[in-house]
């Protein structure tokens, strides 16, 4: 097997655990699917944790992930898909971040893992074994990873920077009843 081979195949494997594992995140939020809560308990967590309104939210969030993760597992729009999910993933670790790095103690490692490797494989490319590659990388060209990356950034800046101003506005006691919500909410 050549190098050549051989990065097609890690792409390959690397798209479909990383896309698997976003998608079935996003089906989660969007259907309740695999123990998920669907949009309205999702949406419900959404505004616990500062995102408002919840249930548009949950539904970003739950597009971006299944959609963004389904398409990077079939390599397909990759730097588009690669961009979503590497937003979702953004806002996610905004919310584990007061916790720390760690995902044992509920830190964003995860979240984080997850982004970095949506924003790899929209960088890097599917590989040959790919929907992009079958379809002579119509939906991938070169100006597309930094257009998407730009403009997810900026969403996903102004997503996150709109629910942390929520949340440094909320008094003290607010914040400790929200963060003792969202606690439970991770324990369920």
């Amino acid at each position: 097997m050549s190098s050549y081979d051989r990065r097609d195949l890690g792409l390959l494997l690397l798209r479909l655990g990383a896309g698997g594992v976003l998608a079935a995140h996003g089906a989660q939020k969007l259907f309740g699917w695999f123990g998920g809560h669907g949009i309205e308990g999702t949406g419900q967590f959404m505004e616990s944790v500062g995102y408002m309104p919840g249930k548009a939210s949950a539904t970003a969030a739950g597009l971006a992930e299944a959609g963004g993760g389904t398409l990077l597992a079939l390599g397909l729009a990759t730097p588009a898909a690669g961009a979503a999910a590497a937003g979702a993933m953004a806002g996610a670790s905004a919310v584990h971040a007061p916790s720390g790095f760690f995902n044992a103690e509920g830190g964003y490692e995860y979240a984080a893992t997850l982004a970095l490797a949506a924003t790899g494989l929209a960088v890097a490319g599917p590989g040959r074994l790919s929907l992009d590659h079958a379809l002579g990388h119509v939906f991938d060209r070169g100006w597309m990873v930094p257009t998407a990356l730009g403009v997810t950034a900026a969403a996903t800046t102004l997503v996150v920077g709109a629910r942390n101003k929520r949340l440094r506005d909320k008094k003290p006691d607010e914040q400790e009843a929200l963060f003792a919500e969202e606690e439970a909410l991770f324990r369920e």
